[in-house]
């Protein structure tokens, strides 16, 4: 210590002074009950089995199974054709689209997997006397809302919105405690209605896969998406869709709202904006004479370009119909580019053979391009268009897509998204022979296949 530094005083000791005691140790609360103390100690061979069970189908499909006690099983369940009562969910998250539960609180979204009850007080007593009366009961339900493949993005989100739901629906059946199956499409694939594939996978399931099985005359779905109409202004308000109607048609049951099974309210009138089979009716009237006698050969070399929406049944017409003429394909989906379709066009014409531009060239700017080509080259350029509706486009797509290794689609095309219809619908101009077309052709939207691809096409996949 330095010399110059002056010495602390020290503080006078006293025989009183306090003491301070140790801290003292909080106590963490443990969560864990004594309940899950015992379940963890006791031997599997003697833990009762969980009523509650989840598999993943194709990543894409979730399915539950709550088992109820063997006393509850319906006494008349051997019949040997099943009746079965299907029913819509929740469209979670959203109060207004609810069959069997609903918000408690009545917020949009619910708050937690506590926030739900029953759509109607009825819905318990009614859904037991159905197992009662033999019927086997089932849940049917899109849930696009719901990821079941990984991201590492929005793996949180994922996995709560998951949690949700799977509490969500184990709580309503140990409410119900009886035997039934939940079956949750989370994907734009054929599980999701009006798409038969989750009806397909709970007969799977319940071994009724033969024609015999199932009592379809007396089987129904409930649910409340029946394309109803407004009641009128500041009354019931229209259905967001009609898929849940349009699936009951397509697996061949009877549909019901929850206001006509529950409430047994009149039925409201519905509208369907699109329906297939209206179409195949109206197209079976132009033949192939008639489709050869819109379209022939009368240049000896020509550009033929393509006008018209995805799946407007451009590139079946190609096939069917102009290949057997000596044209030859350009398309972009497989060479990737347009510069590079432009240089196999020039090299196919440079070769004296007539070329078809499969795209969908949808404005002026776009069909300018093959236009100036043809000038180029010294050859005619003409035009025919395909007036498919945007629906109908969108109707072709996923048959297509979803029937995939067959006939019907040849190269293995997957479903295109939302996107593909819209974008060429902001983009289209109809062409003009101002432009420099020869000719324009319009071409109808006409089915062509077996009855058993008729069969197919004409069911709902929208």
């Amino acid at each position: 210590m330095s010399p110059n530094r002056p010495v602390p005083a020290k503080r006078a000791s006293t025989d009183d002074r306090g003491v301070s005691p140790p801290p003292v140790k909080r106590r963490q609360q443990s969560t864990t009950t004594s309940k899950a103390v015992a379940s963890f100690f006791t031997p599997i061979s003697k833990k009762e089995p969980e009523k509650m069970t989840w598999r993943v189908v194709n990543d894409s499909l979730l399915i539950g199974r709550y088992q109820a006690p063997t006393a509850t099983q319906s006494t008349k369940s051997g019949a040997k054709r099943r009746k079965i009562a299907a029913f819509d969910f929740l469209t979670f998250g959203l109060v207004q689209d609810s069959t069997l539960i609903t918000s408690a609180s009545g917020n949009r979204f619910g708050r937690d997997v506590t926030d739900w009850k029953w759509w109607h007080s009825s819905i318990p007593a009614t859904l037991r006397s159905l197992h009662e009366d033999g019927y086997l009961v089932a849940v049917l339900s899109n849930q696009a809302g719901i990821s079941l493949k990984s991201n590492p993005k929005t793996v949180k989100s994922d996995q709560k919105r998951l949690g949700d739901f799977k509490g969500k629906v184990s709580a309503v059946l140990s409410q119900l405690d009886l035997p039934i199956n939940v079956y949750a499409a989370t994907a734009r694939d054929n599980y999701r209605k009006p798409r038969a594939g989750m009806w397909q996978e709970l007969l799977g399931d319940c071994d009724l896969e033969s024609a015999e099985s199932v009592d379809l005359e007396n089987s129904f779905f409930v649910g409340d998406a029946g394309g109803r109409q407004a009641n009128s202004p500041g009354g019931t308000s229209k259905d967001h869709s009609c898929v849940d109607r349009d699936f009951a048609a397509n697996v061949g049951i009877e549909f019901r709202t929850p206001e006509e099974y529950f409430l047994k309210e009149e039925r409201r009138p519905f509208i369907r904006e699109f329906d297939p089979a209206s179409l195949i009716k109206r197209a079976s009237d132009t033949t192939n004479d008639a489709i050869e006698a819109l379209f022939s050969k009368v240049n000896p070399v020509d550009i033929v370009l393509f006008c018209g929406s995805p799946g407007a049944g451009k590139s079946s017409f190609y096939w069917k119909h102009l290949q057997a003429l000596g044209y030859a394909r350009v398309n972009q989906d497989s060479l990737k580019t347009r510069e590079k379709c432009l240089k196999s066009a020039t090299a196919f014409i440079e070769n004296e053979t007539s070329v078809v531009v499969d795209n969908t060239n949808a404005d002026p700017e776009t069909r300018s391009q093959w236009i100036n080509l043809a000038k180029k080259l010294k050859v005619p350029i003409r035009c025919v268009l395909f007036t498919a509706s945007l629906k109908l486009c969108e109707h072709n797509d996923i048959v297509r897509a979803l029937n995939s290794g067959t006939v019907m689609n040849p190269e293995k095309r997957t479903i295109l998204p939302k996107l593909a219809f819209t974008g060429f619908a902001s983009r289209y101009r109809e062409p003009k022979l101002e432009e420099g077309f020869e000719d324009i052709t319009k071409v109808e939207f006409r089915f062509e296949g077996t009855e058993e691809q008729r069969a197919i096409w004409s069911k709902y996949w929208l």
